[in-house]
Order: structure tokens, then sequence, then C-alpha cells
């Protein structure tokens, strides 16, 4: 019926990879296919179909259900079931994918990653239990695939109860991530948060989106002027998530809150991860839809004032941090194309400049 462009992956000058769903009419009973083309400089492009990823050698298997049974009996958890229900979650080509295998009424979650970034991942996750959330526990891991399974944790996405307005009190939130920065630095594990890589990526992504549009790069320096000298001077202080928002939580029927994606905690800066959950939001206030929009700009005001009562931060240091957390954000414009592209990137480093300033 149809073919869309789902999400494109670009470094320029370097790779790009742009996944594609083909969809077929609903009588004919063919579910969605997921494809990818990437491009390398000075290289033949290559193609290729979900599951069989070049990048993820275990995806195949993890994702097609006798191999995928094959591989827990093995690498995870010896189960009396003869099938087991495989359910593709996220998926980003040549990155990572999430997929979740359902055995009757329990499961795992499954983390699809590079084989290189298992060591890393397992780090992150040890150094993530010293924080005050519930952490999935890591049932089993196939290192030369690059699979992890991780036990289900039942629980309502914290995103989605923002957004309809049932706000979690923000100090639930920072009880359970100010445990984590309290955690020595010299025991953190995982990699330090390389905040300066990050920013230059999205630089050359918006030099690249806006090479033919003169308002797009005034917008574009006005928002590089005050977050370079930033980006430049910091440093690493303490343990932190690295990548904290409300996305990457559950909130369990006890009330509890579950942290489920861990593999970016390490040495970091407790600021810059107020920072990115309340860049989040402000995304969300400013380009989703009415009624969560208006939801998400409730929830950054409440939880932003909380943060700074209780933290007795500098408002201007966590403004700084808050910029170029969006700054990175922006580059959703790009990766998840749609026709206004263009007015969302202009909007989206207008509000970094203003906030950085």
């Amino acid at each position: 019926q149809r073919i869309r462009i789902r999400q494109i992956s670009h470094d320029p000058g370097r790779r790009a990879i742009v996944s594609y769903i083909a969809e077929w009419p609903d009588d004919k009973f063919i579910p969605p296919q997921h494809f990818a083309v990437e491009i390398r400089a000075a290289e033949p492009f290559t193609l290729y179909r979900y599951p069989d990823d070049p990048h993820l050698p275990g995806l195949a298997q993890a994702a097609s259900v006798e191999p995928a049974l094959a591989l827990v009996n093995r690498y995870a958890l010896s189960v009396p079931a003869r099938r087991v229900r495989v359910d593709m979650v996220r998926y980003r080509p040549g990155r990572r994918a999430v997929l979740r295998h359902r055995f009757g009424k329990f499961g795992f979650y499954v983390r699809v990653m590079r084989p290189p970034e298992i060591p890393h991942i397992l780090d992150a996750a040890q150094t993530a239990q010293q924080s005050g959330f519930v952490i999935p526990r890591i049932a089993g891991c196939w290192r030369e695939g690059g699979v992890l399974w991780l036990a289900a944790i039942p629980g309502k996405n914290l995103r989605r109860r923002i957004r309809r307005g049932r706000k979690p009190p923000p100090n639930a939130i920072l009880d359970g991530i100010e445990k984590l920065w309290d955690a020595p630095i010299q025991s953190a594990g995982g990699r330090p948060f390389n905040l300066a890589g990050a920013y230059r990526r999205a630089r050359r992504a918006f030099d690249n989106a806006l090479h033919d549009d003169k308002q797009g790069r005034r917008i574009l320096a006005d928002a590089a002027n005050s977050l370079d000298p930033f980006v430049k001077s910091w440093r690493p202080t303490h343990t932190a998530h690295n990548d904290f928002y409300d996305d990457q939580m559950l909130l369990l029927p006890d009330g509890r809150i579950a942290l489920v994606d861990l593999e970016e905690t390490g040495p970091g800066d407790p600021m810059l991860d107020v920072g990115n959950f309340l860049a989040h939001l402000r995304w969300g206030a400013q380009f989703g839809k009415s009624k969560t929009a208006a939801a998400n700009g409730a929830y950054y005001r409440t939880f932003r004032r909380a943060a700074l009562q209780r933290l007795a931060w500098n408002e201007q240091e966590l403004a700084m941090r808050e910029a170029v957390c969006l700054f990175r954000i922006c580059t959703n414009a790009i990766r998840n194309p749609s026709p206004d592209w263009r007015a969302k990137l202009h909007k989206g480093l207008s509000i970094v400049a203003e906030t950085g300033r």
C-alpha cells in the first residue's frame, strides 16, 4: 500500500541510515515490515530488512520464535514452554533493538545491541543499583550476540501518566536519583558521559540540515554561541544516570518508581540529569498535542520548582544544562521527519538560545 520513512540517523560526511516501514492494505493481513538503507562515505549502499541487521548479530535469532526459545533456555532461564511470543518494542537500525519474550503470564524484555557494548551496559546496570529506584534484574546475557534479558517489571509508563495529568510527586523522583548522585564517583562503573561528543554530533546534523537556510543558521549560531563555552568547560563531577527523563521510568502499583534504561549510567553531572528531564518535558510542552502539551508544561514548572527548592542550585546553571540537553533533543526534528520539520527545528533552537542566555 505504501512505504514511509520512519527515522533518519545521519552523521554528516560519514554515514546515514534511513529506516522505512512497508505497509499493506488491511485485507491482505500482512504485518508491517521494517527495512533500512545505509550509506557510508565512498562505499556502496547496503539494504537490510528486520531482523537481519548486520550490526546486531543476535537480533535475527532473538526476534524469531524457535531460535528465541532456544536462546532463552541456554542463556537466561530454563522454561517449560514450547513456544514464545516475540514482540518488537523498539528498533533503531544499526544501533539497538528492544524486544519482549512472553511465556504465558511472564516474560522478559530483551535488549539487543552491538556486542562491544555489553560490558559497558553491565557496568552501568551495576552502578544503577545504588539509586533509590527499582532496577530490572538481568536474567541472562549472550555476549557474542549482544543480547541481554531483563526481568519485566509491571508498571505504568511515567511519561504517559504525566501527559494524562496524573502527576507523580517530584520528590519521589528526586529521592531515587539523589541516592545515585551520592554514590562515590570513584566506584561508578560505565563510561564517563561524553557531553562534548554528543554536542558535536548534534551540531553537525544541524549544520548539514540548515546549510541552505539563512534564518536557520542565524538561530543555530545564536544557540551555539551560548552553549560552546559551557560544553568546553563541562566535566563529570558525580555518579549520574546521564539520560534521565520520564520515558525511562515506570510507576509501580505500590507507588515505587522503576528505572528501566540504564546504559549511560556512570560519571556525570546531577544538574545535567535534572536538566535533561526538564528538556524532555519542555519539548513535549512545545510540540505535543494540545492536552498533553499543557500537562507537560504544568509538570515542567512543578518539577523545576521542586528541584531548585530541594537542591538549592543556581538557577542559571540549571538553565544552561537544560539548554544543552534541549539542543540535543532538537535532532528529533531531523531524525523523525515531518512536513514541518524545518519550522520545528527553528522553534526548538530558538528556545535553546533563550534558555541558555
